[in-house]
């Protein structure tokens, strides 16, 4: 069953391709199924990096809203294949190199932090519109990319900021042209891939080690957040009117 990607490996490098339109939102089957594949490709002895990127518009547009719209029950189990997903990128016994373009966002921007490398297109721009979409989560992930009070801004205004600006910040290794964005990834991966697996391991899991504060603990605790923010009102209407393409009605306040 195709849940929205598409993987090969060749010369020890893994190519997951994201490719679910229209703007590469996975569904509930899609996260766990998403999840399960890049735990595999770390079991895989053929493969020795792992490069993930998407076709479309975009890399990423994190969950998909309109299933949550008509399945808000799924709520849970949508939070576990992100969270399962999230940390199978991150603590993956291989390398994960990140290769965006158009929108990361939401459930994008935890695939991305949780990457250890991460090249982006000219076009690439990281956002989290979780407060406007009645949800939380994405913040541990995106402070592994950028520093605190620039997520901050990111999460309180859910204004997205550009490849550039995020390279100057630190987050994104190299900045090519859409064109060239598979080969720039490509040719890191294939550094990788020639250096002795086995050291290659064992530096990944040195490096999660010395990390500071344990980043799925630090999702989880957000995604407590998530449940909560499910029981408001509000959190209902921004979906509707996501799903309806208006602005969100709010309750004046007393």
């Amino acid at each position: 069953m195709n849940h929205g990607f598409q993987t090969t490996i060749e010369d020890g490098i893994a190519e997951l391709v994201i490719n679910r339109p229209p703007v590469n939102a996975l569904d509930d089957a899609g996260w766990h199924a998403l999840a399960d594949e890049i735990e595999r490709l770390g079991r895989d002895p053929a493969a020795r990096v792992i490069v993930l990127r998407a076709e479309g518009r975009g890399f990423c547009a994190g969950v998909d809203i309109k299933e949550l719209d008509k399945h808000p029950e799924r709520i849970v189990s949508v939070n576990a294949g992100n969270y399962r997903s999230f940390r199978a990128v991150h603590r993956n016994p291989l390398p994960v190199i990140a290769a965006v373009h158009g929108f990361v966002l939401g459930g994008g921007i935890g695939l991305t932090g949780a990457a250890d490398i991460v090249v982006a297109a000219e076009d690439a721009t990281f956002g989290v519109p979780e407060v406007d979409r009645g949800a939380m989560g994405g913040g541990a992930h995106l402070q592994r990319l950028f520093p605190v009070q620039k997520v901050r801004m990111m999460y309180f205004t859910g204004e997205p900021i550009t490849a550039a600006e995020a390279h100057r910040l630190g987050a994104v290794e190299r900045v090519v042209p859409r064109s060239e964005l598979r080969d720039a990834a490509l040719a890191i991966a294939r550094s990788i891939a020639a250096k002795s697996t086995a050291m290659i391991r064992l530096a990944k899991e040195s490096l999660n080690g010395i990390e500071d504060g344990n980043l799925e603990d630090k999702y989880r605790w957000e995604q407590g957040f998530t449940l909560q923010a499910y029981s408001e009102k509000d959190s209902a209407e921004t979906r509707r009117a996501f799903v309806e393409k208006r602005e969100a009605q709010f309750a004046a306040k007393p």
